[in-house]
């Protein structure tokens, strides 16, 4: 089902609803991205990337769903399911390229430095399997905790960053290009431990000899907050491919209330911040894919 609204209504709503998400949860800690499982399309299998994943993951949490299955009303309507009456969409949005009938999830409207691909936002209104009759839920294929964390360790053992152990901080350096994680044992758990160097990775995938990631150029001061937001969201979807929750941390509360100033100040700010943070983790997730190719 097409959404007959207007780009800037596309883009209003959807920040405005993540704002809602992050100010709800600004008391636990716990933002839109603190979630373990990805939502994905359920006629074609496929999953959600970008922005559309914080909008399903907001709308999980909100009303409590539990699957992560999603589809548009026709749909459901195609998988012989029906939409319960009263329920409420969730809205997604795909960008469709002018002179094409190609539409894509995650290229971006308009990009960190003001350049702007010839395409335009399309909205979308999706509904979660707890929403309609007629559809058994399949259930996640989960490894056992102990699998996960081995597939989490030779996930980081197959990337060429510098990773160091010792003292009671995680940080990246820039300046001498490593990661600097506190001991395994000082973590409450090994998923927070992933959780972690997952958000430590992604700053490290942003060097101008990777990904040259620079926000200032959109943000201005704001841009280590807003950095910092990325690092964030990309090791949540890092982390939800490797079937493991993304952990909620205090250090959240130092940025919040610039993320949110960010927000709401810049409609697109959001939608920037989820691609930027999707490149991160398609960058190290190919990383990866090569060096265990080489290696098998």
């Amino acid at each position: 089902m097409l959404s007959k609204q207007t780009k800037a209504d596309v883009y209003e709503q959807i920040t405005a609803a993540l704002i809602d998400a992050i100010e709800a949860g600004t008391g636990r800690f716990e933002m839109p991205w603190h979630t373990s499982s990805s939502p994905i399309n359920t006629a074609n299998r496929k999953p959600y990337r970008g922005v559309n994943i914080l909008m399903l993951w907001a709308a999980a949490r909100k009303h409590n769903y539990s699957a992560n299955q999603w589809a548009t009303y026709r749909q459901w309507n195609e998988l012989g399911a029906q939409v319960r009456k009263g329920e409420h969409s969730t809205i997604v949005v795909f960008w469709k390229f002018f002179d094409s009938e190609t539409e894509e999830e995650q290229p971006l409207e308009e990009t960190d430095n003001g350049t702007r691909p010839r395409c335009f936002a399309r909205a979308y209104h999706v509904f979660n399997a707890a929403q309609v009759d007629g559809y058994e839920t399949k259930p996640e294929n989960l490894l056992p905790e102990s699998e996960r964390i081995a597939q989490a360790e030779a996930f980081f053992h197959s990337l060429p960053a510098t990773i160091k152990h010792g003292g009671d901080r995680a940080f990246y350096s820039p300046s001498g290009d490593y990661i600097q994680m506190p001991p395994f044992a000082q973590f409450k758990s090994a998923e927070k431990y992933v959780s972690v160097l997952c958000h430590e990775l992604s700053h490290w995938s942003g060097a101008k000899n990777r990904l040259n990631r620079d926000l200032s150029g959109r943000f201005g001061d704001a841009s280590y907050a807003m950095e910092e937001m990325v690092a964030q969201i990309s090791a949540s979807f890092l982390c939800s491919d490797l079937q493991i929750r993304s952990e909620p941390s205090a250090d959240d509360a130092a940025y919040v209330s610039n993320w949110l100033s960010v927000l709401k100040q810049d409609r697109r700010a959001i939608f920037i911040a989820a691609s930027k943070a999707q490149e991160a983790a398609n960058y190290l997730k190919q990383l990866a894919a090569v060096a265990q190719e080489r290696a098998s």
